[in-house]
This record gives C-alpha cells, sequence and structure tokens, in this order.
C-alpha cells in the first residue's frame, strides 16, 4: 500500500525519467531548465531503465529515500528534484534494476508531452493510449518495447504527472 500511495503521490507531482540519451550528470538541469532534457526512450540523461542501484548511484544524480523502500526494491530521489518523504522519484528493484521514474518538471518526452499538456495533445502524441494501471493512461514507449509511460491527467484535463516505467518490474503494484 505504501508503495502504491507512494507512486501516486509522486506521479503526480513528478515525472520520471529513467531511459533516455546520454545528457552528461553536469548539464542535466541546466539541459532540464533548457528544455532540451527528455524522459524516454531508455530513461533521462545518464539514469537507465534496468540499471543496477550501484550503477545508479554512481551517476551522483540520485539521493537514497528509506522510506520508499520494501522487501524487492529501493525509493530514490533525483538530487535535483527532492519529494518530501511519502513521496519518491524513482524505484530501483533488486532484481530488475531502475523499475520507474518520476519525471520532474519541465521533462518532456520524445513526442513533447510534459505537465500541462492537455489531455487532447496526450491523446494526438500517443493514439494507441489505452488504460493502463491504476486506470491511468499508459502508451507504449516509441522505441523501447520494455517500457511504457503512465501517465496522470488531472480533473481539468491536463497532464499532472508522468512516469517512465519497466514493463517487466516488481516495485509497484498497481
Amino acid at each position: 500500500m505504501k508503495q502504491t500511495t507512494a507512486l501516486r503521490a509522486g506521479g503526480s507531482a513528478l515525472v520520471l525519467a529513467l531511459v533516455g540519451g546520454a545528457v552528461p550528470v553536469a548539464l542535466a538541469p541546466a539541459a532540464l531548465a533548457e528544455g532540451k532534457a527528455t524522459l524516454g526512450p531508455y530513461g533521462y540523461g545518464n539514469l537507465k531503465l534496468g540499471m543496477t542501484a550501484t550503477k545508479a548511484k554512481a551517476t551522483g544524480r540520485i539521493v537514497h529515500k528509506p522510506d520508499g523502500d520494501s522487501a524487492r526494491c529501493t525509493g530514490w530521489d533525483l538530487k535535483e528534484n527532492p519529494y518530501d518523504e511519502y513521496r519518491v522519484g524513482m524505484y530501483i528493484s533488486k532484481k530488475h534494476g531502475v523499475a520507474m521514474i518520476v519525471a520532474p518538471p519541465g521533462l518532456k518526452t520524445p513526442q513533447g508531452i510534459s505537465l500541462g499538456s492537455t489531455n487532447a495533445q496526450l491523446k494526438a502524441a500517443y493514439p494507441n493510449l489505452r488504460r493502463g494501471p491504476g486506470g491511468y493512461p499508459a502508451a507504449t514507449v516509441p522505441g523501447n518495447k520494455k517500457a511504457f509511460y503512465l501517465f496522470y491527467v488531472s480533473s481539468k484535463n491536463k497532464v499532472d504527472g508522468m512516469s517512465l516505467v519497466l514493463a517487466k518490474q516488481d516495485c509497484v503494484r498497481y
């Protein structure tokens, strides 16, 4: 239950990106501010879906969140966008590696979706949008069939949060 709450609370405020281009660690915050950073298809900068906890820690971009830990997974925050004690910015599975990244504000998918995008823009960018885990809109990640995007749409029909999720993982139950 704690994990689901953390996902929903974190997801509504953040966008995770674990897989993606090779944005150097020192440039990631600047790239985010300039709107050049993306979430997906394989991660966010040098944080990649499936990456072990040891490799993810070696990036110097994450901080451990003990309140997000379970027997199978550990909770983390991006140093550039930490959450309060009841939310996490990413989960790392002991078995599958980086399992989920919640995107910070300003991050976009390669298809141009970010926090504040309208539901119509979301549907145009992902025409095969489907009902995903927890009833949230989900889309296959173009270019990475091992992952999906999970979007959180507000009552005002705007994207309020998004995550990049490894399809085969054991951290978050919906």
